[in-house]
């Protein structure tokens, strides 16, 4: 790729968009920067010839890691940049794994955003020091990608049941077991995904349960 290229910003916040076109124009050699902020006209847009493609995980019409699997599959030289507010350590490795080419932190600051833009462009990749951090802890002990693929067929189903917004008393009797059941089967679940409310919970669920 030459120095000069063309960006695609997606995402539903007009702020985070132009916020970032901000940035990208003060440090990088740009022909043009496009947004979007659905997925409806990401597809669009993809077919201007785009070189990197800023993507948030949720957009209105997306389908998460579903939509990165279909734009790799349909543009292989597109570089995308996962763009979120999502913590890397509980993302990343998904989102790159379907075929992202990095992923960054909306909180980054201005000269870590040009640094990953600069290292994806040079390299075809981007890997944050958390994310590699990641990669060696589950190297080492032999972890999951999919966090979820540390629960139990019975804890994914309470994990399903209290990410719909049942309580324990519904649960204990929609899979008739004891309520002190139900609030180990809760706490196995925050303690093996690293959450500490329903909220996080949600989270995983909609990014990691295919």
């Amino acid at each position: 790729m030459e120095n000069k290229f063309k960006v695609l910003i997606v995402d539903d916040h007009s702020v985070v968009r132009h916020g970032l076109a901000l940035v990208l124009k003060r440090g990088c050699d740009i022909v043009s920067i496009s947004h979007a902020d659905n997925y409806e006209d990401l597809t669009i847009q993809l077919k201007e010839n785009q070189d990197l493609l800023f993507l948030d995980i949720s957009i209105p019409g997306g389908k998460n890691l579903k939509m990165v699997e279909d734009i790799r599959a349909e543009y292989p030289k597109l570089l995308i940049m996962m763009f979120s507010a999502y913590a890397e350590e509980h993302y990343a490795l998904r989102y790159i794994h379907a075929g992202a080419n990095g992923f960054l932190n909306k909180y980054s600051k201005d000269e870590e955003i040009l640094t990953a833009v600069k290292s994806v462009i040079n390299t075809g990749k981007f890997i944050s020091d958390v994310v590699k951090e990641k990669i060696i802890q589950n190297t080492l002990h032999n972890l999951p990608i999919n966090p979820l693929e540390k629960l139990s067929s019975r804890e994914i189903e309470v994990a399903e049941l209290l990410a719909n917004g049942e309580g324990t008393i519904e649960i204990s009797n929609k899979l008739n077991v004891q309520m002190n059941t139900v609030s180990t089967f809760k706490s196995r679940i925050f303690d093996k995904l690293g959450v500490n409310n329903v909220i996080k919970l949600v989270e995983i669920l909609k990014i990691y349960k295919n």
